[in-house]
């Protein structure tokens, strides 16, 4: 009877947006779920991709447009209204057998008879708490109740890491058929020579990313700090950065070699559900400096250094320490690849599609 309930292999919507993490997360997934044989389309919500990132999208999946946008740039909770229509009209020109939503908002008013799996990479509520001590309240109110809605509809939820499940639990209350899943990422290039720099990478527009303590770290810092990614949002959020070198957009694979060059790379965030940047550096055997959070604490504990998140002086001075110490600098980049190998994307696809025959069950039991 189990095994009737279970469809290998599938053909899977994956939610998606070209904005931030979500777009990597997607595609390494999508890409690694399809090398097992599954079929997935990409649907995606707000900015258009680059031509780049379709190509690289079509390579090895269907890539469709909706008209609504992410929850996170939605004006109010009436611009999500026309989701369920565009995403059952998908499920239905694709024969969908599973949907993969990546925010669990967009499961809010679903009525599906496939499995409907919800990812929690991030939510208004758990970066409101972290970054600002607040609750959600008055405008952003409804994106409470819409997640809420939108976990109590998936067959199974999703979080990155155990941190930030127990952050969702926190601002939620109980989330039925919660899992973690670890994210990963895919190889990349060798560490072979480094040269004396820090290098940082994340949209610096989002105050989660701390961008003010970097920039006032590197003005004290012993090596120079280049730090990639826009500094401009689509909300009209904007950072500044007075003594990085602001490299801008830089495209994934630039970033990739980037890390693999850097004598150490460095992470301020104040808020991260998991962060992959970091672990795609440590997969190029590059020593990491993190800002101590509970998520780098439970991933890369032992194998970082860290500093409190709001101090700069801090951070100057793990660089420095890093900087003076060749030797140093090789024991902890051993000790981050040696970590980061635990985090790849075949144990990640495979983590996920166990989720995906339990959210099948769960969704026949409906």
């Amino acid at each position: 009877m189990l095994q009737s309930l279970i469809r290998h292999p599938r053909r899977i919507l994956m939610t998606t947006d070209a904005v931030g993490g979500v777009w990597r997360y997607s595609l390494d997934l999508a890409r690694a779920l399809a090398a097992e044989g599954n079929s997935v389309v990409l649907a995606g919500l707000g900015p258009e991709p680059s031509r780049a990132q379709a190509d690289e999208a079509r390579a090895f999946a269907a890539l469709e447009w909706l008209t609504t946008p992410p929850d996170w740039m939605a004006r109010d909770e009436k611009d999500l209204d026309r989701l369920p229509v565009e995403l059952q009209a998908l499920v239905s020109a694709h024969a969908i057998d599973l949907m993969h939503l990546n925010a669990p908002a967009q499961a809010a008013g679903l009525e599906l008879r496939c499995p409907i799996v919800a990812m929690s990479h991030s939510c208004v509520m758990t970066w409101l708490h972290a970054v600002r001590g607040d609750v959600v309240a008055g405008d952003w109110a409804w994106h409470r109740e819409r997640n809420r809605a939108g976990f109590d509809r998936a067959d199974a939820v999703i979080a990155p890491s155990q941190s930030h499940a127990a952050a969702l639990q926190a601002c939620y209350g109980p989330i039925a058929r919660l899992s973690v899943v670890h994210n990963g990422a895919g190889p990349c290039p060798a560490g072979e020579g480094r040269d004396g720099f820090v290098f940082a990478a994340a949209r610096w527009w989002d105050e989660g990313k701390n961008a003010g303590t970097l920039d006032k770290a590197a003005a004290i810092a012993p090596w120079p700090v280049y730090a990639a990614g826009p500094l401009d949002g689509p909300n009209g959020q904007r950072a500044s950065l007075a003594n990085c070198c602001g490299l801008g957009p830089v495209g994934h694979d630039e970033v990739r070699r980037l890390m693999a060059r850097a004598g150490m790379f460095v992470s301020p965030s104040i808020y991260e559900p998991f962060g992959l940047a970091a672990l795609e550096a440590a997969m190029s055997g590059t020593p990491l400096v993190l800002a101590d959070i509970p998520t780098y604490r439970e991933i890369w504990d032992g194998a970082a250094l860290f500093f409190e998140a709001r101090d700069a002086d801090q951070l100057a001075d793990c660089v420095a320490r890093l900087a003076e110490d060749g030797e140093l600098r090789r024991q902890f980049g051993s000790l981050a690849a040696d970590r980061g190998r635990r985090f790849s994307l075949p144990v990640q696809a495979g983590a996920t599609s166990e989720i995906y025959d339990l959210a099948a069950v769960a969704a026949a039991g409906r």
